[in-house]
């Protein structure tokens, strides 16, 4: 079959191998591979996120990289420079593997779900300064609009969702804009790994980036300038750390607290795939414990049943 009409996406929740599993798909096909990773594109901020360049082993990848330290990236954003990249690759005649645990990015674009720019709103800003991120989530889960519960882990993330979700209820000509018109050709695997497993590739990760130097990146990104509430803005192990760099938390509560955001965040993000599947996307979940060799066969299976049924999302 001809591998370029199957648009392949690998998901799952973090610490999987979502990104090998990709590569050795790519490699496979001759494909070429989309980041959907909201931490990623941002130059300098490489052990925090994990972004191990050198597994990519020649297979060329889009959307990492893309933005400096410090930018505050917008789904809206990501929409775009993944259809110029996507439009891109497919002009090229390669196939298109898209990887990445971000789920609203994920479940995005496979809805083909286009998004306006949304302006800041000062006025709502400033009624909702004061407030716990308990607080904003609690309003969160009581607007509709397609938002990342995954990833927001900050007030500074929980405002700019709010922001986004006050803007569309009260534009609703946009309605028909942001309604889904799913990608016919997508195919969406899930890497998925038992929970204790999951757990304890989470905590020996977070031990083997620290020992490589998580702490001087951050420290080094606050000497080039950037400001630490940029940084506290992304989440996890850039809020955790960068509130040790501020002597804000000793390095043992830095690592007890930032071990435990990452077990909840990887829990969420399987909340979302679930939600994801009842919401009628389609996710075939394969163990990352196959062998590469074995996943890609599976994954190639299901692209040669998927093509032949048109059985798509």
């Amino acid at each position: 079959m001809d591998y370029r009409d199957v648009f392949f996406v690998v998901t799952g929740p973090t610490a999987t191998g979502k990104t090998a599993r990709a590569v050795h798909l790519a490699k496979t096909i001759g494909g070429e591979i989309i980041s959907a990773d909201s931490r990623q594109i941002y130059r300098g901020m490489d052990i925090g996120t994990g972004k191990d360049l050198a597994e990519y082993d020649g297979v060329p990848y889009h959307l990492i990289d893309i933005r400096p330290a410090g930018y505050r990236y917008s789904l809206y954003e990501f929409l775009e420079d993944f259809e110029r990249a996507y439009d891109d690759i497919r002009g090229r005649g390669k196939p298109v593997i898209m990887c990445g645990g971000t789920g609203m990015y994920v479940e995005t674009v496979v809805k083909g779900i286009k998004l306006p720019p949304v302006p800041r709103n000062e006025e709502l800003r400033a009624e909702l300064e004061g407030k716990s991120l308990e607080e904003l989530t609690a309003l969160l889960k009581t607007m509709k609009a397609l938002r990342n519960n995954s990833d927001i882990d900050t007030v500074q993330r929980a405002t700019r969702a709010i922001e986004i979700c006050r803007y569309y209820e009260q534009h609703p000509e946009l309605k028909a804009l942001t309604e889904p018109h799913p990608m016919e050709n997508a195919l969406v695997i899930g890497v998925e790994v038992d929970r204790d497993t999951r757990r304890e590739r989470i905590s020996r990760r977070l031990r083997a980036r620290l020992d490589e130097g998580m702490i001087d990146e951050v420290r080094r990104l606050i000497d080039e300038g950037i400001d630490p509430e940029d940084l506290i803005y992304y989440g996890l192990e850039y809020k955790f750390v960068t509130q040790h760099v501020l002597g804000q938390l000793t390095e043992e509560e830095m690592f007890r607290q930032l071990e435990i955001a990452i077990h909840q965040f990887a829990k969420r993000q399987m909340t979302w795939f679930r939600g994801m599947e009842k919401r009628g996307t389609p996710i075939h979940w394969l163990s990352s414990a196959l062998p590469p060799d074995e996943f890609t066969s599976r994954v190639l299976a299901l692209a040669a049943t998927f093509s032949n049924n048109d059985n798509n999302p």
